[in-house]
């Protein structure tokens, strides 16, 4: 492994991570948090907390490892090639620890830090596409669970003979919305179907939407008046207990038709309050949104032409997953719907800072 281009690496990710800004700034945060007055605000004191512990996180890290990668170049140039063997276990390791640097580059971005929600839709393809929403559903716990994440079930809707046909969840983590960004888009399955009595290979579709859970520190109007709020039976899974009251609760945003239905606890006001969360964040989601198309507007942006909004294929029978934006495959498509995906969300947030080059056009193995 070569030292030195490990000390190149690290050059760069001080212009990425720009070290000397963040510095700055932590020093703004603790000249804030040394102020008795702060705590009179315990919410404002926690946000300034959380952003200070998080950036004295980084420059702490990479301080250190510019001191480590300082001391290992002096060392190796003193050593001769076989000594040099010796220091192999040490540059394996800075060099985890600069990947690691790497990845919180690319979660830079507005809300990256923040909880996500995630729903789940199937498309074209009937109750093979219900099924397949089902399997992205246990995709996404799975990797939840992999990541040390939390997640809270807003709403599932059962599919008319199998799968589902609706499911949103909320993934509480550390960047949980950053990571779970690049998930948005639509799916495509292909496989011989389970559900066909000839075996016959089908291809179904499901949407997955993202978008960050939006907290206190976000100004959103909620006017009373522009609510209509219906109470029901909860339906579908969830065990006898919870059908048994008008627990299930569903808000309809009157002037713009948005429609959020909780059935998750059994208690209605804990439901009403998870629905106007979610409707919170759609309604800031849906802000930002008319935002940038008037920013688009105003520059003259033209979209490009890319594969729709197909992100990626899971072709079980050829035994691939392909992503067509980064071009990344994996010939191991069950270990993928395990939710072992963090490669792919890695790619594509470096397609997404535009690192990555995209993909120009789709070469599916099975075309």
């Amino acid at each position: 492994m070569d030292v030195k281009a490990l000390e190149a690496r690290l050059d760069a990710l001080r212009g990425y991570l720009d070290i000397p800004a963040k510095e700055r700034r932590l020093a703004e945060l603790e000249a804030e948090l040394n102020d008795p007055n702060l705590w009179n605000d315990a919410e404002r004191a926690r946000r300034i907390s959380q952003e200070a512990a998080r950036i004295r996180r980084t420059v702490e890290t990479y301080r250190t490892l510019e001191a480590d990668l300082e001391g290992l170049v002096e060392l190796w140039n003193e050593l001769d090639p076989e000594e040099r063997e010796a220091l192999a276990g040490e540059a394996e390791e800075a060099q985890k620890k600069l990947e690691a640097l790497y990845h919180e580059t690319l979660l830079t971005f507005p809300h990256a830090e923040k909880n996500a929600i995630l729903t789940i839709q199937p498309g074209a393809g009937g109750t093979e596409a219900c099924d397949w929403a089902e399997m992205l559903l246990r995709m996404y716990r799975r990797l939840a669970d992999r990541l040390g994440f939390s997640v809270e079930v807003v709403d599932v809707t059962p599919g008319a003979e199998a799968g589902i046909d609706y499911a949103q969840i909320i993934v509480r983590g550390e960047n949980a919305y950053g990571l779970l960004s690049v998930e948005n888009g639509v799916h495509r399955l292909v496989r011989p179907s389970p559900f066909d009595a000839s075996g016959r290979r089908h291809t179904s579709f499901a949407g997955v939407e993202v978008m960050p859970e939006v907290d206190d520190t976000v100004e959103v109007e909620i006017k009373p008046e522009d609510l209509r709020i219906d109470v029901f039976r909860s339906q579908g899974h969830g065990g006898q207990g919870v059908n048994t009251t008008d627990s299930a609760v569903r808000i309809v945003h009157l002037p713009t038709g948005i429609i959020v239905t909780c059935q998750n606890t059994r208690s209605q006001h804990k439901n009403k309050e998870i629905a106007l969360k979610v409707l919170k964040s759609r309604l800031f989601q849906l802000e930002w949104k008319k935002k940038q198309e008037e920013l688009a507007k105003l520059r003259g942006e033209v979209k490009p032409i890319e594969w729709g909004s197909q992100i990626r294929s899971y072709v079980l029978d050829k035994q691939y997953v392909k992503d067509h934006r980064t071009g990344l495959m994996r010939h191991d498509p069950q270990n993928v719907l395990d939710g072992d995906i963090e490669d792919f969300i890695w790619a594509g947030l470096e397609w997404k800072a535009g690192r990555r080059e995209a993909v120009a056009a789709d070469t599916d193995e099975e075309e």
